[in-house]
């Protein structure tokens, strides 16, 4: 069952979308040479906790922190740690879930560290731009299957690989609610988008062209691309609206 939200609902979830999106915003000029991704973790929680939320992922099905720092080869649901100390050419995704007033918001960006090469510049870059592109397709009366055709005929034409293993989802009071939202054409997604819905947009494209990815066996949450190419994700949270969409989760800073 895919929710629809009413005003009241959209409203919070526009409250909570700012808010994910005013950390990141926080945390940027953070993001540095030498800087630890278990600092970024702190930093991010007490930014949240001080606005009167919760960061979401915390204790979600065990997960240990408040945000995902996943580095490099990391695809998703990288753990930060104290060991993890950013160094020049890396580039790092960093993913917020804040849960306010009952509702939450999600987005993530990833970040680069120095002078990366020119290939980690060009997967970013790209990876933002693959988003963007599935957000364009947004709008009541459309498919949702829309969202990955338009991003894949982008991001293959690059050689790139699509993760499917993981995608975007369904969002309100819920962290992961209906609808899957795949970032490749399936028809799997052929559900009619109504005013009212409000799910993710979050492409994890592989530079090496695989989609096949790994999950650690040793913490269990860790997953990497299996090729050991670098991976890099961009997420929003979208509103459909009667006219075509609004992004929830929109920096006022950095976009």
């Amino acid at each position: 069952m895919i929710s629809i939200k009413n005003e009241e609902e959209i409203e919070k979830m526009r409250k909570a979308g700012k808010l994910a999106a005013r950390t990141l915003d926080f945390i940027s000029p953070c993001i540095k040479e030498g800087v630890s991704t278990e600092k970024i973790d702190q930093l991010c929680y007490d930014f949240i906790i001080k606005n009167d939320a919760y960061p979401a992922p915390l204790n979600y099905h065990g997960f240990p922190k408040s945000v995902c720092t996943s580095l490099n080869n990391v695809v998703c649901h990288g753990i930060p740690s104290k060991e993890d100390v950013l160094k020049d050419g890396d580039i790092l995704n960093v993913d917020v879930t804040v849960k306010l007033n009952g509702y939450h918001g999600d987005t993530s960006r990833t970040f680069l560290i120095g002078e990366p090469s020119s290939e980690a510049k060009d997967l970013v870059k790209r990876t933002k731009e693959a988003m963007y592109r599935g957000i364009e397709v947004v709008r009541p009366g459309a498919f949702l299957y829309e969202v990955g055709r338009a991003i894949e005929k982008y991001v293959f034409s690059f050689g790139y690989g699509i993760v499917k293993d993981y995608g975007g989802h369904g969002i309100g009071q819920g962290f992961h609610e209906e609808p899957s939202v795949f970032h490749f054409y399936t028809l799997d997604n052929k559900i009619e988008l109504k005013s009212g819905m409000t799910f993710t947009i979050e492409p994890m494209i592989n530079a090496g062209g695989s989609h096949k990815v790994i999950t650690s066996p040793q913490d269990g949450w860790t997953v990497y691309t299996q090729d050991g190419s670098l991976s890099a994700q961009f997420e929003h949270t979208v509103l459909v609206t009667d006219s075509g969409r609004e992004i929830l989760t929109k920096s006022l800073k950095y976009e």
